[in-house]
């Protein structure tokens, strides 16, 4: 079973007079191909999968392979839901397209408890059995925490599932998750953190920065994967004041903003109950931008 590690993106999915911009989404793929990223992530939280029809969520998968195919990044597909079997559809369809994997967010809303968890996500991998599999982590969002306890005991007995996309904040997280099991693949799901995770044994990164700043975001995990941490750290700390300002409101609402000042994308649409960010937000942002060579598509 071939894993997916390194440099990811949580893409963001473009609107175009409320519908979705399947030229300019695989302009974007495009652009992370040609900046060295080792894989796209669509439809997670960036890709506002939770307003998505399931139409639109399969078809961003379907374009994510389309545009991947023949290149060396992969994808990393979001099959995610608080339902169980819905879950199990999207992920079958993603096998279907050809993804190389899929990452699962934990369910949101009916706060399951930990066998609950442990239940659902093996349900859904052991449905896709021969594609690798990674469980998604982002207790802010979904208001529910895959213990390290649970993590583990899904590592331990279900054969595809590979590794986290951890988006708790917490360090200690991963040290214990490393500690307890050095072959599990803990990915940083926080951007400013990158660098301390993949410093304490992190196999990769799901970054929201990255739909700006591929370039430097691909270099970061290289340079760690490869030990030169010093210019890992530097390569992070370059970009912590962007980093920062991507969560000034809800992701994806200032990293959408971002590329549109930047010019990546033409138009910049959001779905209800998401909005553009306040005009403070917006010149906050701006401001940040200044410091940065944001390259275009």
């Amino acid at each position: 079973m071939n894993i997916v590690t390194g440099s990811s993106t949580a893409l963001i999915t473009p609107f175009k007079n409320g519908k979705l911009d399947e030229t300019k989404y695989a302009e974007l793929i495009r652009r992370q191909i040609k900046n060295g990223m080792d894989a796209v992530c669509p439809v997670g939280t960036t890709g506002e999968s939770a307003t998505l029809t399931h139409d639109e969520h399969k078809r961003c998968i379907e374009i994510a392979v389309e545009v991947c195919k023949g290149t060396d990044t992969k994808v990393l597909a979001g099959a995610g839901s608080n339902a169980t079997h819905e879950a199990i559809e999207i992920a079958k369809h993603a096998q279907s397209c050809g993804v190389d994997a899929i990452f699962s967010v934990s369910p949101y809303y009916n706060k399951p408890s930990q066998e609950g968890l442990y239940q659902h996500y093996k349900a859904i991998a052991e449905a896709v059995s021969e594609l690798p599999f990674m469980l998604y982590n982002v207790p802010g969002r979904t208001g529910v925490d895959i213990s390290a306890d649970t993590t583990i005991r899904l590592f331990d007995d279900v054969a595809n599932i590979y590794g986290v996309k951890e988006a708790t904040g917490s360090l200690e997280r991963t040290v214990e998750l490393l500690s307890r099991r050095p072959d599990f693949k803990v990915f940083s799901g926080d951007d400013a953190i990158d660098y301390l995770i993949l410093a304490n044994g992190g196999a990769g990164i799901a970054s929201v920065t990255s739909n700006l700043m591929p370039d430097l975001k691909s270099n970061l995990v290289s340079k760690a994967l490869s030990g030169d941490f010093l210019e890992a750290k530097a390569i992070n700390d370059k970009l912590y004041p962007l980093n920062r300002v991507m969560f000034c409101e809800a992701n994806p609402i200032p990293v959408k903003a971002a590329m549109y000042i930047a010019g990546l994308l033409d138009t910049l649409e959001y779905r209800l109950p998401l909005l553009m960010p306040s005009s403070e937000n917006m010149k906050k942002i701006e401001k940040v931008m200044k410091n940065y060579d944001i390259k275009g598509l």
